[in-house]
């Protein structure tokens, strides 16, 4: 469902975002600090459940990519829908890792190979099946 109540997010900022998100994911699978994957999971869920105009990192991140004039807008919905995986997939991550489980691994190469990806061509998978969910209910 389009998303006509919230402003248009910029594309390229989610690409950085999505750089974060590959990074949170590389620390939580190659380093002890596994403690990362909570801010996973509060910005995913700050920006797919309140408002991604409302989290910090995007702002700074569509800021830098209007500096630089590559700010390219688009609909909210399906960016947020990819935050509610994402903050979902990261508190899974954060929960398993407190409870001393071996699962969060499962979350953080999803995360891992689709932040990449995003990050490296542009597309999202979450987005893409957000639209075709959507496609196929019409018909």
């Amino acid at each position: 469902m389009l998303r006509f109540d919230i402003a248009p997010v910029c594309s390229n900022a989610y690409r950085l975002q999505a750089t974060m998100s590959f990074a949170i994911a590389a620390l939580y699978l190659f380093t002890p600090y596994q403690w990362v994957s909570l801010l996973l999971a509060l910005g995913g869920f700050l920006r797919g459940f309140v408002s991604p105009h409302k989290c910090f990192s995007y702002l700074a991140f569509a800021g830098v990519t209007g500096k630089l004039g590559i700010a390219k807008l688009q609909n909210a919905g399906s960016k947020m829908f990819a935050d509610k995986i994402a903050g979902i997939a990261g508190t899974a991550m954060f929960v398993t890792w407190l409870l001393g489980s071996g699962v969060g691994v499962v979350p953080a190469y999803a995360i891992l190979i689709f932040a990449f990806i995003d990050l490296a061509t542009g597309f999202c998978a979450a987005c893409w099946a957000y639209g075709a969910w959507y496609k196929f209910r019409a018909a």
